[in-house]
């Protein structure tokens, strides 16, 4: 497929046209989870990468495998434990048979990555995956290697238990662009998943859309020009939530511990460019960030012991950021 047009605004315009178009082929499996769909699709043509949150029988493992055929890319699933080593996702060095060592590459070796209850692992193997998503890059035995590029995390929380589990550190979450929540799915919607999984149906899926145009995409989101009032909205909005600073509100000043960093403002900005991309839009406005805050900021802020004995959600202080 060729990635060659005669301006970035023909490029915007069919990057809306290959968008619908994975939508269409993604609700032949996914039902329901637009707003899911929706995230992990702008975090892929963001390069940034996706924490899902939300109860077992979700269907997540089912949404990467559907994206990852519809986008053409390679994909694997490492369900993380307690026992796991960085090795063991990375790879390793091993005597080959004419006593040389050859480094054998591990699943993290894989455009889509299915990071599954990650945070059961300890600290060490969570720091490895960091870091690729970071450097793009993973370090065995003193040598660097290049990991194939598009590379996108998808982790997954289960919310409701919580034993044994490494908990991954604010620094660490604020690696990922977007915190996503997943929830039951309305009566119709189940009644049409469980009508599709327990019959003889199998969706064949096309390839939409080549490795090559997602890094092209990439580039091209970066290019789009933002307004100076909504980038400076998109640096204000994260600053409002930093406590006991000059920007802050009085609830947030009340129920925040900790605000999002800079990496949020960042996000905020690439996400409402995507989002405006992908609605056909050749700028970003002020819609477009609010369209995106929630996911972003949801797991950069931290409430403090007032917040939970009064029941204010995160959502809650973020919506009424929003509205102010």
């Amino acid at each position: 497929m060729s990635t060659t047009y005669k301006s970035d605004v023909e490029a915007v315009q069919d990057l809306v046209v290959k968008y619908n178009s994975l939508r269409k082929e993604i609700g032949k499996v996914i039902i329901g989870q637009d707003e899911v769909v929706r995230d992990v699709l702008i975090s892929i043509f963001s390069r940034g990468h996706c924490l899902l949150v939300g109860v077992p029988g979700l269907a997540k493992t089912l949404l990467v495998n559907t994206i990852a055929q519809s986008l053409g890319l390679t994909y694997n699933r490492i369900q993380f434990t307690p026992d796991l080593m960085p090795s063991d996702i990375i790879g390793t060095e091993i005597l080959d048979e004419s006593r040389h060592f050859r480094f054998i590459k591990g699943p993290l070796f894989s455009n889509i990555i299915l990071a599954d209850e990650i945070n059961r692992t300890p600290p060490k193997t969570q720091s490895a995956l960091l870091e690729a998503m970071q450097e793009y890059a993973v370090t065995a035995a003193g040598k660097r290697y290049a990991l194939d590029l598009p590379f996108f995390v998808l982790a997954t929380q289960n919310p409701i238990e919580q034993e044994g589990t490494y908990p991954l550190p604010e620094a660490q979450l604020d690696r990922f662009m977007f915190n996503v929540l997943l929830t039951y799915p309305e009566f119709d919607q189940e009644v049409q998943v469980v009508k599709n999984t327990t019959s003889d149906y199998r969706p064949k899926l096309e390839k939409i859309i080549s490795a090559e145009e997602i890094l092209y995409f990439q580039e091209l989101i970066r290019r789009i020009p933002i307004p100076d009032n909504v980038l400076q909205y998109a640096v204000s909005l994260a600053s409002k939530t930093r406590p006991n600073t000059p920007a802050a509100t009085k609830d947030v000043n009340s129920f925040l511990s900790w605000g999002a960093g800079p990496r949020a403002s960042q996000y905020l900005v690439i996400g409402a460019k995507c989002h405006a991309a992908l609605n056909g839009k050749f700028s970003p406005d002020i819609a477009d960030v609010k369209a995106v805050a929630q996911p972003i900021l949801r797991h950069r802020i931290v409430r403090n012991y007032r917040a939970e004995a009064d029941g204010v959600t995160v959502e809650k202080i973020i919506n009424d950021l929003l509205q102010s």
